[in-house]
């Protein structure tokens, strides 16, 4: 079963060094491990709306609302990373995100956003090796000492990632420009039906 240690332990080994059994340990792989594998998590989590860590919820406002600008604020969740919408699918709302509130016009926020999934095991494969990968590049240096080495690792894997938020991307429907009066009409659609 996938988790934080089994992702950190194959980082250690793609590097050739001891794995861990445990991020408590006192061990110093296992510090680093521990001191290093949420933020590397957390950042590898935020750099694509992978389908495994999507939520949805609806949101009311705060009991204050914004100075100016704005008619109110929403408190993003605990666990939000990353705004993917706020609004329903064709009729987003307009917003700004401010110091983790969502300053919006509406009375209510339907958010969908990218969350905080610290459960492992309800990831998909290729995010499992997108954040091994990730970990693999965040102990390299301080395991070999080898600046150069670094590098290479860098560079092999960016390529690496970036497949694997390509192949995830694949899991959704291709995007569509939505139902307009030009779309329409270009394609004969809705000619002549304009009101």
């Amino acid at each position: 079963m996938t988790s934080a240690v089994s992702i950190c332990a194959n980082a250690l080994l793609m590097i050739g060094a001891e794995t861990i059994n445990s991020l408590t340990d006192t061990s110093p792989r296992a510090r680093q491990c521990a001191n290093l594998y949420p933020m590397v998590r957390d950042y590898v989590l935020s750099t694509h709306p992978w389908h495994c860590c999507i939520k949805r919820v609806v949101l009311n406002p705060d009991t204050t609302a914004p100075l100016f600008d704005w008619l109110a604020q929403f408190s993003v969740p605990a666990d939000f990373l990353r705004i993917l919408s706020v609004g329903e699918a064709g009729a987003e709302d307009p917003y700004q995100i401010e110091n983790r509130k969502i300053l919006c016009d509406a009375g209510q926020v339907k958010l969908r956003y990218v969350f905080q999934n610290t459960d492992e095991a309800s990831w998909t494969p290729i995010l499992v090796s997108a954040v091994t990968q990730a970990m693999r590049q965040a102990l390299v240096y301080s395991v070999t000492s080898s600046a150069s080495l670094e590098q290479l690792v860098a560079q092999a894997i960016e390529p690496i990632l970036k497949r694997a938020r390509a192949i995830d991307s694949t899991d959704q429907p291709a995007e569509t420009l939505g139902d307009f009066r030009t779309l329409n009409a270009r394609f004969g659609t809705g000619y002549g039906n304009w009101s």
